[in-house]
């Protein structure tokens, strides 16, 4: 007969409640980037999940069966994936906080950084898998 699995390690007290805090403090800008074209969304709501899964089972469950994060989390997971929608999403808002940051900010090498940075992240983007191995390719 097999073993049950081990136990999940207990957490210390502040241990769990500055995983918590990190979960909610991100779930809280990752909402604040649905409607902040500046602030990204799915980096936060990973990283929101990825400490709930070391502070909090229930606010785990919650993410993982949201209708909007519950996807994305789960493909990440899954795989690494991340969906042409979303890239698209992405590229859109980041071509416009560019825009944004070439007209309004100043000094000009501030905004040339920030723009290095977003197009770093969607070189990157852009590399990560649309679908899974065993999913047939779709229209997207």
């Amino acid at each position: 007969m097999p073993l049950p699995p081990p136990p999940a390690p207990r957490r210390l007290p502040l241990v769990r409640w500055l995983y918590l805090s990190l979960a909610l403090l991100c779930l809280a800008l990752g909402v604040i980037g649905i409607f902040l074209p500046v602030l990204p969304t799915t980096p936060f709501i990973l990283l929101s999940a990825w400490a709930a899964a070391r502070s909090s089972p229930r606010l785990l469950a919650w993410l993982e069966n949201h209708t909007a994060f519950g996807p994305m989390i789960r493909d990440w997971r899954r795989g690494g994936v991340v969906r042409r929608h979303a890239k698209w999403a992405a590229t859109v808002v980041m071509g416009a906080s560019a825009l944004y940051l070439l007209l309004a900010v100043r000094p000009l090498w501030a905004s040339g950084l920030a723009i290095a940075c977003m197009a770093t992240v969607l070189q990157w983007l852009w590399r990560r898998p649309e679908r899974f191995a065993d999913e047939p390719p779709s229209g997207n």
